[in-house]
C-alpha cells in the first residue's frame, strides 16, 4: 500500500514533471480548501508545431490528470477513480500563453457519489476550456472518468 501524499505536494511536484517542465506547463493550487487548480503553458521550443503554434499533444497534456485528481483527493476513501477517455477540438490555433482552471464543486462530488452507490460503477463527464491571453477558446477537452465503489474485503484474505 502506497502512503498518499498531500495534494498541496503533489502540485508542486507536478511543475518538475517532465513533461511538463520541458513544455513550461506551471501547475498551481489556487484554492488549497477546494482544490481549484490553474495550469498555464508558454508558448516555447518544445511546445511549438511546425507552422509556430501550440502544439496540439501540448495542449492535451496541460489539461491530462487534473479532473482525475482532483476527484480522488474529494470523492473518499470508498470509491476508485479512473481517467476513462478524452477528446479534444481545436477551435483555434493557440498563440503566446494559454490557460486552464479546474474545480469540482462539493455538489457534484456527492451527485457523483451517490449514482456510483446506486449504479456500482459511474462515468462522471466534464469540459475543459484552454484559454489564451484574451480569454478566447483555444481547445476544448472532453474529459470522461471511472468511478465505483472499492470491494470490500472480506475476513478470509
Amino acid at each position: 500500500m502506497y502512503k498518499k501524499l498531500p495534494f498541496r505536494t503533489v502540485i508542486k511536484i507536478m511543475n518538475f514533471w517532465p513533461p511538463y517542465l520541458g513544455a513550461g506547463v506551471k501547475v498551481r493550487l489556487i484554492d488549497a480548501q477546494n482544490l481549484k487548480i490553474r495550469v498555464e503553458m508558454p508558448l516555447k521550443i518544445f511546445n511549438k508545431n511546425y507552422i509556430g503554434v501550440h502544439f496540439g499533444g501540448s495542449l492535451y497534456s496541460m489539461v491530462d490528470p487534473f479532473y482525475m485528481l482532483i476527484l480522488m483527493n474529494k470523492i473518499g476513501r470508498d470509491f476508485i477513480v479512473w481517467d476513462k477517455s478524452a477528446c479534444i477540438k481545436f477551435v483555434r490555433p493557440g498563440k503566446g500563453r494559454v490557460w486552464a482552471e479546474f474545480d469540482i464543486d462539493d455538489q457534484t462530488v456527492l451527485d457523483i457519489q451517490n449514482k456510483t452507490r446506486e449504479l456500482k460503477k459511474y462515468e462522471p463527464e466534464f469540459k475543459i476550456e484552454i484559454k489564451d491571453e484574451d480569454n478566447q477558446v483555444v481547445a476544448v477537452v472532453d474529459k470522461k472518468l471511472w468511478v465505483s465503489l472499492k470491494k470490500e474485503k472480506s475476513d478470509d484474505q
